[in-house]
């Protein structure tokens, strides 16, 4: 089975061979038809001027009009000409000396076809050593008979012409062949020499060298453009593959460290003999330690989802004054006890089309992580407005805000800050990007930034339904 590239290059030299040999046949023909055609104009040229000599010389002999032997300058007018003048019945009443005492066929079907006055052309292929080809013109001569001039030439340097002509052509399509041939191959060798390259390079790529990247041919035009595209596609890739081993990296040491308390309160406790209040703390301690490792290993899970591109629920049409509520009744025990006031700031009521437990879930991580930052005493405050086709939800704290240096990250999985890490505030960093994940699965995008006056806006945009 030929290759792809053996193949392109037989279909190349197929089709220039058929190109080549179809333009070299048309070529032919037309200056064939054209050879012809002179030579039939110059037998008829000589035909009519016999027969205007012979309407002119109605009382005298008839004859055909030679310029005696050395009488006159040789004349290339009749070179080759045979000339031969006929009757009705096709009786010869002259000819040209050149014919001597042979005579030009006159078939009854000629006869018959010159009686109604057409001007017949005949080629001659055996009627002496060269082919000839021959006119034959009706003349009628007022009352008497009509009379026909037939007028024959040489084919031979036609016909030599031609052969020249077939061995130049073919002389030249066989140039014409190789050199387009050769250059083609050369440059379809060339392709799938770079195609080559790439592939064995696209082969040697794989887990552990997503970093290397397919040779460029260095060129512009589709290849090169190919190639773009596939080291394009390789530096996603790349990212990718760093994201997923630095995610997980930052799980497995998050799930370790809550673990490893869990474990060393339990051996801890099993030391020497405890009370029973002792146990009852002890257990509700783990509880606690469970709680939020259950917590962090469904928050992982549906960020894994979110990522496969897996539904979280049915979408519903869902007005935003429904959402804000259900999350300030998520969030209120926590802001009580830290004496914060969820205060929401009524905008126009626009509906929107979402799964409504992951939106809940994504706008109560915003409110949590604000009511957890926001010093005691302050406002949260949630608003909703229409912008530009879509409904904004936006939630704005009082407290430190966040470092500029920390602001392109804290959508980052398991990143915290530094005021986070410094302080006792629980969480595992993965709040915010889960919130960013749900939104972004929904067509929708989330932004923070610090507000002049102190504190942090976190801002959805979510499409809504017009």
């Amino acid at each position: 089975m030929f290759s792809f590239q053996r193949r392109l290059i037989l279909a190349h030299w197929a089709v220039i061979l058929i190109v080549v040999t179809g333009v070299a046949f048309a070529a032919w023909w037309e200056l064939s038809r054209i050879a012809h055609r002179q030579l039939d104009a110059a037998l008829l040229a000589l035909a009519e001027t016999e027969a205007g000599m012979l309407l002119g010389s109605k009382d005298q002999p008839i004859r055909v009009h030679e310029k005696p032997a050395g009488t006159a300058p040789p004349s290339l007018v009749r070179l080759d000409r045979l000339v031969q003048i006929v009757d009705a019945q096709g009786d010869v009443l002259a000819r040209s000396a050149n014919l001597g005492t042979t005579r030009l066929p006159t078939s009854p079907t000629l006869l018959s076809r010159l009686t109604q006055g057409e001007t017949v052309f005949e080629t001659l292929q055996d009627f002496s050593e060269e082919p000839l080809r021959m006119v034959s013109l009706p003349v009628l001569t007022g009352g008497a008979s009509p009379r026909v001039i037939q007028v024959a030439g040489s084919l031979d340097d036609v016909n030599r012409l031609l052969d020249s002509a077939v061995v130049l052509f073919v002389g030249l399509a066989i140039a014409l062949l190789l050199a387009v041939g050769t250059a083609g191959s050369m440059l379809t060798r060339r392709v799938f020499r770079a195609i080559d390259n790439v592939v064995k390079q696209a082969r040697r790529i794989g887990d552990n060298n997503l970093d290397e990247r397919l040779p460029h041919p260095g060129t512009s035009d589709d290849i090169g453009k190919l190639v773009d595209t596939l080291n394009d596609m390789l530096d996603r890739l790349e990212h990718g593959f760093d994201m997923q081993r630095r995610f997980t990296a930052d799980a497995s040491h998050e799930l370790r460290s809550p673990l490893s308390r869990l474990r060393t309160e339990l051996e801890v406790t099993l030391r020497r003999e405890r009370s029973r209040e002792e146990y009852v703390e002890t257990l509700h301690s783990c509880v606690e330690e469970v709680g939020r490792l259950t917590q962090m290993v469904e928050e992982l899970l549906m960020l894994a989802r979110l990522d496969a591109g897996q539904d979280q629920g049915m979408q519903e049409v869902v007005p935003v004054v429904e959402l804000v509520q259900a999350c300030v009744k998520r969030i209120a025990p926590a802001a009580q006890d830290r004496g914060i006031v969820l205060a929401t700031q009524a905008g126009t009521n626009q509906p929107i089309r979402i799964a409504r437990a992951p939106a809940t879930l994504a706008l109560s991580n915003l409110l949590d992580n604000a009511v957890k930052f926001s010093p005691a005493g302050t406002t949260v405050e949630i608003a909703w407005s229409a912008e530009h086709g879509d409904a904004i939800l936006q939630v704005s704290d009082h407290g430190p805000g966040i470092p500029p240096a920390e602001l392109p990250h804290i959508f980052e999985r398991f990143y915290r800050g530094a005021r986070a890490r410094a302080s006792e505030t629980p969480g595992t960093g993965l709040g915010l990007a889960l919130s960013q994940a749900i939104v972004q699965a929904h067509g929708g995008r989330i932004d923070a930034a610090n507000a002049q006056e102190g504190g942090v806006i976190f801002r959805i945009s979510l499409p809504r339904i017009t």
